[in-house]
């Protein structure tokens, strides 16, 4: 019997460890993404303080940029919040940022076609 109630005494501490550390990571990751949100909608400057953009998303460890009519990735570790602009330090390839973007682009946005009229009751809009 009391070996018993040991192993049941040992079993709900391991439970409690595990479901404590469970709700500390899923605290990490909502603070990381409330942070990110931050991030959005913000003009970027390059080094510079020439417009690169404007950011409209955040890709794991990368942030997109909208830049005319391409999209620029750039890691995190190179962004730095000026409040309300970001700026891009350090030197950035060009080529890997276009890359990145266009990946980001690829798997955001399905394009649709258009058909011609739409079919049904037109309702005046």
């Amino acid at each position: 019997m009391t070996l018993l109630f040991v192993l049941s005494l040992v079993f709900q501490n391991l439970g409690g460890m595990f479901f404590f550390n469970r709700r500390k990571n899923r605290d990490i990751e909502e603070e990381t993404e409330e942070k990110h949100d931050d991030l959005l909608c913000k003009f970027v400057k390059d080094g510079s303080g020439r417009k690169i953009g404007e950011s409209v998303s955040i890709d794991e460890d990368i942030l997109i940029i909208k830049s005319k009519d391409k999209f620029l990735g750039v890691p995190l570790k190179h962004i730095e919040d000026e409040g309300k602009t970001l700026l891009v330090k350090g030197l950035v390839n060009l080529d890997k940022a276009l890359e990145m973007g266009e990946r980001w682009r690829n798997n955001s946005f399905h394009v649709l076609e258009e058909t011609g009229e739409p079919q049904g009751e037109k309702d005046g809009f």
